[in-house]
C-alpha cells in the first residue's frame, strides 16, 4: 500500500515521465511490481531482482540518456510480456480453484477451532520469566550460523557459469566469496563496527483461545491477561493457525511464548552508506548484504540459546534435538520454529508494537517507526514456538 502511494503522489507531481522508478527487496515481488505498479505509474516502472540487477538497469537507463542504447531491451521486454501472459493465466486458474474451493468450504461447514497439531506435548521450564538483555555479542558466538549460500547467491549474486564457460558456483565461493568474508568480517572487527551486536529476549506465560495467543501477567492459570495476538487460520491443508502451537486455554496448563528482538546496531548501517557514497558500490552491497545475513546468523543463534535453555523436568531440553551438522540449521532441522511478523503464519506487521512493549527494545537501541519497521535497519523480531509440529506455513 505504501508503495502505491508513493507512486500515486509521484504521479500526482508530474514527475513520472522524468524519473523511471526501480523496485525491488524482500517485501516486492517481480509479478507484483510489473503487473501491479506498472498499471498505476504514468512512467517507466522496472523490478530488480537485487542490487546487481538494479546496477544493470541503472546502467541501462544512463546509457539511453546518453544515446548509446535503446532503454528498452528488446529481450527483456519479450520475457516480461511472455510473464504477464503466465500472470493472467494464472489468475484465471486461481479464480476457477477458489470458487471451487470455496464451493467445498460450504459444502464442509465452518472451518475446526483448532487444528490437529498434538496438545499434549511436554512443556518445557523457561529458566527465568521476563526479559533480559545481552549487548556486546561476540562474532564467534554466532559467526558458524551465518549461512554462505544466502550471503554469496542471494545477496552478493555470486553465480557459476552455465555450460563449463566459466567458473562454478563451488569454484568461486573458494576464489572470491570466502575470502571477501574473511575480508570483510575482519576489517569489520577491527573497525569496531561488529561490537555492536546484541539482544534481548524473554520467557512469557501464555496460552491459545483459538486464534489468539494469550500472554498472561504471571505463570498461574487464573493471573490476568496482559495482551493477545490474534493470527490467521488455513482455509484448507491441515487448518493451521500459529496459536496451535500453544497449549489450549482448556487444558489448564500454561505454556511459554518466547518473543526476540535483535540488531547488529546503526553503526554496520552507517558503514555502508559511507561506502555508498563514496561510491564504493560494490563493498556497500557486500558490507550491506553480510549485514542483512549476520542479523539473521544472530537471531537464529538466541533461537538455539531459547531452544537450551527450555529444559524438561524430567531432564533434558528442548535443543537436545539440534543437529550435529550446522547445515541442517538453515535447513530447519532442529524442533520449533521461530517466526518473524510480516509473512504467512503472522502476517500483521502491527503486532510488532506488542512485541515491543513485552520486550522494551530501546535498552539495545531498537526503535519502531510509525510505519512499524525496526530501526536500525539490521534488526529483526520473532515469536518462537518450541512445539515440535511448529514449522513454516502459509494461510
Amino acid at each position: 500500500m505504501i508503495m502505491k502511494e508513493n507512486l500515486e503522489e509521484m504521479n500526482s507531481r508530474g514527475v513520472s515521465a522524468r524519473w523511471p522508478v526501480l523496485l525491488g527487496g524482500a517485501a516486492l515481488t517481480r509479478s507484483y511490481v510489473e503487473n501491479d505498479l506498472t498499471e498505476l505509474y504514468l512512467g517507466d516502472v522496472r523490478y530488480a531482482r537485487d542490487a546487481f540487477e538494479g546496477l544493470r538497469l541503472m546502467d541501462a537507463i544512463m546509457a539511453a540518456k546518453r544515446g548509446e542504447s535503446p532503454i528498452v531491451d528488446a529481450e527483456a521486454e519479450r520475457k516480461r510480456q511472455e510473464r504477464k501472459e503466465r500472470r493472467e493465466r494464472s489468475l484465471r486458474i486461481a479464480e476457477a480453484r477458489k470458487a471451487r474451493q470455496a464451493a467445498d468450504d460450504d459444502a464442509a461447514g465452518p472451518p475446526p477451532s483448532r487444528s490437529d497439531v498434538a496438545t499434549d506435548v511436554p512443556l518445557p521450564v523457561p529458566p527465568f520469566w521476563g526479559t533480559r538483555v545481552v549487548k556486546g555479542v561476540q562474532l564467534a558466538d554466532y559467526a558458524a550460523m551465518l549461512d554462505e549460500r544466502a550471503t554469496f547467491m542471494g545477496q552478493w549474486g555470486l553465480k557459476g557459469a552455465r555450460g563449463g564457460a566459466g567458473p562454478t558456483y563451488d569454484e568461486l565461493v573458494e576464489t572470491e566469496g570466502r575470502p571477501r568474508l574473511r575480508y570483510w568480517l575482519d576489517r569489520l572487527t577491527a573497525d569496531g563496527i561488529l561490537a555492536h551486536a546484541a539482544v534481548v529476549y524473554g520467557y512469557f506465560p501464555c496460552f491459545a483461545d483459538g486464534d489468539d495467543l494469550v500472554i498472561l501477567g504471571g505463570p498461574e492459570p487464573d493471573a490476568a491477561e496482559r495482551l493477545r495476538f490474534t493470527f490467521p487460520r488455513q482455509r484448507r491443508d491441515r487448518r493451521l493457525c500459529l496459536a496451535d502451537f500453544y497449549r489450549p486455554r482448556e487444558s489448564g496448563e500454561i505454556d511459554v511464548a518466547p518473543f526476540t528482538v535483535v540488531t547488529m546496531g546503526q553503526a554496520i548501517a552507517d558503514y555502508a552508506n559511507a561506502l555508498f557514497a563514496a561510491d564504493a558500490y560494490r563493498d556497500y552491497l557486500e558490507v550491506h548484504g553480510l549485514g542483512v545475513q549476520l542479523t539473521e546468523a544472530l537471531a537464529e543463534y538466541f533461537h538455539c540459546r531459547i531452544r537450551a535453555e527450555l529444559a524438561f523436568s524430567g531432564g533434558g531440553s528442548v535443543g537436545d534435538e539440534d543437529p550435529e551438522d550446522v547445515e541442517e540449521f538453515f535447513r530447519l532441522g532442529y524442533r520449533g520454529a521461530r517466526f518473524s511478523l510480516g509473512y504467512g503464519a503472522c502476517p500483521n506487521l502491527e503486532d510488532r508494537a506488542k512485541i515491543v512493549e513485552l520486550l522494551d527494545p530501546e535498552r539495545i537501541g531498537v526503535k519502531l517507526s510509525e510505519e512499524f519497521q525496526l530501526h536500525p535497519e539490521q534488526s529483526t523480531d520473532a515469536i518462537v514456538c518450541h512445539h515440535p509440529e511448529a514449522k513454516y506455513f502459509n494461510t
